[in-house]
């Protein structure tokens, strides 16, 4: 039997570019770029929303004039990859990014809420935030009520990862000063 050689196309991050410039993708298609492969990224339901949305709100608030808030836009991580976290704090630019989407440079902390993805998010995307040298990383897991902060990123992924629950807090590492309530992200109990 004769061995098969598969070619491999790695699309770049200008291909997926002009991939979406050209309509190939449909305008409620949620797709990024993974190492050259484009990958489906699993649908938004309602309690991953709402997650997204008190985060987003309580960054803004704190942030405002301070750093740019990004909700589900991309980041580049490198040629080849251009991740759609759900939430990015970026350093501020007067122009916010209007030539270009933030760099891993320009990341302080990327946000990742997970209901089905949450595997997908440890094992695929913190270790390439890790490695891009992104400072911290935070993974919501919405069902099991539980945030997985990561700090100190190296080539082989974060090195520091602290699990925390409902009546604990998280002090951003990269984010001067801010904290939040593990229970005011997931919405309190009453």
């Amino acid at each position: 039997m004769a061995v098969v050689e598969i070619h491999r196309h790695r699309f770049s991050v200008e291909d997926f570019a002009h991939m979406g410039e050209a309509g190939i993708f449909a305008p409620d298609d949620r797709v990024e770029l993974i190492d050259g492969e484009i990958r489906e990224m699993a649908p938004i339901g309602a309690p991953h929303a709402a997650i997204v949305d008190r985060l987003a709100e309580l960054l803004l608030g704190y942030l405002a004039g301070k750093a740019h808030v990004r909700i589900q836009n991309p980041i580049r991580l490198d040629g080849f990859t251009e991740p759609q976290p759900d939430l990015v704090v970026a350093r501020r630019r007067t122009d916010y990014y209007a030539g270009r989407h933030p760099d891993a440079s320009d990341v302080l902390l990327v946000i990742e809420v997970a209901d089905s993805s949450l595997l997908y998010d440890q094992v695929e995307k913190a270790p390439r935030y890790a490695a891009a040298g992104i400072p911290e990383a935070w993974l919501v897991d919405v069902a099991g009520e539980m945030v997985t902060v990561c700090a100190e990123p190296g080539p082989g992924g974060y090195t520091q990862e602290k699990l925390l629950r409902r009546g604990d807090e998280i002090a951003s590492v990269s984010v001067t000063e801010f904290r939040v309530a593990v229970d005011e992200m997931f919405g309190y109990q009453s």
